[in-house]
């Protein structure tokens, strides 16, 4: 079989395939990584646990499975993805969001079956690595992780040749087909369909040289700041749907950074070490596109991870292993082309 695509999802699924014992080529001319999956981001954050459906109840599933999809691919890679279920910090700013903050507890306790919290606490529990709170108070959720998304890449590439699974620059597709192939994936599928499947939202974010050991990763102001278990902190990201450049950083960048600072004082003097911009494929339904290729018997598609495709990766690869290997069809009907059209 051949998986199109070397980012998150084709490495993901050509990982599991291979771990069932298929003969897997993974064919990008970018390289492993090479588009949107090898940003610095790296924040594996559920939704809210409310108004609960299928999608939020997938990406719950894949986060309580990632801490053994990646132990076991770094493992075998002798490498580190980056891989921490370190939680996250959200500020409150007043009484509304102190109420829903309160009724989201209450639900998380239900709908997250005991495998994570999602709780108000004080900020004073958090020392100085605390966004800024108007109410002194903040959301603390125990299901976040972090990922490195450049080193998680590296560590299943590393796992893969471990297995025998070639990353070839440039192959013809043989046997099974899975197209993971980014947003030009589904600006081509749109095109082959005559209608918007998807499109690309271009994303820019910042590394800084700051060691804040394990601590939980902050969510404010639209703004993600990620530490890294190598003395970095991410901070991202933009969302941008008209862009002339895809991987040219800006003056938005700069804008964002300046309100990282704002709310964690601590990274007012951290160094900016990397730069980086990219384009991520986001489906017209928001949610991943998966299942069989409209009109070509024996392809699939695995797309449209947009913000959460890290997070997504563990889940999206057994449910497209279970389908192209074993014929087994668990893909909620809000994942499929269909549902797009």
């Amino acid at each position: 079989m051949t998986v199109m695509g070397a980012g998150i999802f084709g490495l993901s699924i050509a990982w599991v395939c291979a771990c069932r014992g298929a003969t897997v080529q993974v064919v990008d001319p970018r390289g492993p990584g090479g588009g949107a999956s090898g940003g610095v981001v790296g924040a594996l954050a559920p939704h809210t646990p409310e108004n609960w459906n299928v999608k939020k109840a997938f990406q719950f599933e894949s986060l309580v499975m990632a801490e053994t999809f990646w132990n076991e691919v770094d493992a075998a890679s002798c490498l580190r993805s980056g891989y921490g279920r370190t939680g996250r910090l959200q500020p409150i700013i007043d009484d509304h969001g102190l109420s829903l903050a309160k009724q989201r507890e209450r639900t998380a306790a239900e709908l997250w079956q005991e495998q994570a919290v999602w709780q108000v606490c004080s900020s004073r529990e958090f020392g100085d690595w605390v966004p800024q709170s108007a109410t002194g108070l903040l959301i603390y959720d125990t299901l976040t992780a972090r990922i490195d998304p450049k080193r998680a890449c590296e560590s299943l590439t590393h796992a893969l040749a471990v297995n025998g699974v070639e990353i070839l620059s440039k192959a013809p597709p043989s046997g099974l087909v899975i197209w993971a192939t980014g947003y030009e994936g589904l600006l081509d599928l749109s095109k082959e369909l005559a209608r918007p499947i998807g499109t690309g939202v271009k994303g820019q974010a910042a590394l800084l040289q700051y060691d804040a050991g394990p601590a939980p990763q902050l969510f404010a102001d639209g703004i993600h700041i990620i530490p890294h278990d190598n003395a970095t902190v991410a901070v991202g990201s933009t969302s941008e749907g008209q862009f002339a450049s895809p991987t040219k950083t800006d003056e938005q960048l700069d804008l964002i950074l300046k309100r990282a600072v704002a709310i964690c004082p601590a990274l007012v003097d951290a160094p900016v070490i990397a730069r980086w911009a990219g384009v991520r494929p986001r489906a017209k339904s928001r949610a991943p596109v998966l299942g069989t290729y409209p009109g070509r018997p024996g392809e699939f598609i695995a797309n449209g991870g947009f913000k959460i495709g890290f997070g997504m990766a563990p889940k999206v690869a057994e449910v497209m292993a279970d389908l192209v290997l074993d014929g087994r069809d668990s893909i909620p009907d809000a994942f499929r082309v269909e549902e797009n059209l």
